[in-house]
């Protein structure tokens, strides 16, 4: 369907004059019944009546009108996805609970002007692949894992190192404790459906499996944060990590503990991922944010794994 033809009905819809209409589109008003008469064509019904106080609407006229304003709505939308600058800010955060939800919601609060479009991705490979065919702008992730080297045309930058904590049942023999020592931790079940082979958040616990030997077990099916927050709250013997960021919500019979991990705190290292020759403003303005907004990295007392950017 031709969106001129259709921009021109509603126009004349608008003005109730094809003499009107030709003025505000800029045109001759021969143009406009051409228009308009190639769009009945095709339609195979008449839109408007000829009238003494100019162009009326048919039943058919009215019925196709709000289409037509949608139409157009339409084709605006779609312009703009892929206008730099008009369209809305791409950004992949993972998970909606997580850290990089909490980062981006303060964003939309310090600038509430700037669109954003929020999506969440499977892996680091997903989410390079979206940043470089343009799909999205930018990527929360841990980089870089050992021997997956970032491109050259991606740029990165940390910006939060987020605190692991032990998640346990009130019936778990640490769920009276204040914080618990890492190395106190070797002799306890951990569990972690969620760890998927070649992930990056993986690659972050195989390391530090290895370097504090935890028995972190990643056995069954994943079922979602709240299959795993049941299973907690019914088993003593299990305990589980979680983010320091992340939002959890739980029935008040569960009764769980969040308890801090020290000597050392294992940290998640989040960094923003993006292109390097991506002009929206938005982008710029979401970085200068994330600056100043979080804290320094490599605190002492923390542990990460070598493979983390120091940057």
């Amino acid at each position: 369907m031709d969106l001129e033809a259709v921009r021109t009905f509603v126009a004349v819809a608008d003005t109730g004059q094809f003499q009107k209409a030709a003025t505000d589109l800029a045109v001759t008003q021969q143009a406009v019944s051409k228009r308009v008469a190639a769009l009945e064509r095709d339609l195979g019904v008449r839109l408007f009546g000829r009238t003494p106080r100019g162009a009326e609407l048919t039943i058919d006229g009215q019925a196709f009108l709000p289409h037509a304003r949608e139409l157009l709505r339409v084709a605006e939308r779609a312009a703009g996805s892929v206008r730099t600058g008009r369209r809305a800010l791409r950004v992949d955060i993972i998970a909606s609970r997580g850290a990089a939800s909490g980062l981006m919601r303060d964003f939309h609060r310090a600038h509430p002007e700037i669109d954003l479009d929020v999506l969440m991705l499977f892996d680091i490979d997903s989410a390079v692949a979206a940043i470089r065919s343009g799909t999205i702008d930018a990527s929360f992730r841990a980089v870089a894992a050992p021997g997956r080297p970032l491109p050259d045309d991606i740029a990165s930058v940390r910006v939060l190192d987020e605190p692991l904590q032990l998640l346990t049942g009130p019936a778990h023999v640490l769920a009276g404790a204040r914080s618990v020592p890492l190395a106190r931790l070797a002799g306890h079940r951990i569990w972690m459906p969620g760890l998927a082979p070649g992930t990056e958040w993986t690659a972050y616990y195989d390391d530090l499996v290895a370097e504090f030997g935890l028995p972190i077990e990643a056995t069954g099916p994943n079922f979602g944060s709240d299959a795993l927050l049941d299973t907690i709250a019914d088993t003593p013997a299990l305990a589980t990590f979680m983010g320091g960021h992340t939002r959890l919500v739980w029935p008040a019979g569960h009764g769980l503990r969040r308890i801090p991990v020290i000597d050392p705190t294992p940290v998640y290292p989040h960094s923003l991922l993006w292109h390097r020759d991506n002009p929206h403003p938005a982008l710029a303005a979401l970085r200068a944010h994330l600056a100043a907004a979080t804290p320094g990295h490599d605190a002492a007392g923390t542990w990460r794994p070598d493979w983390v950017s120091p940057r």
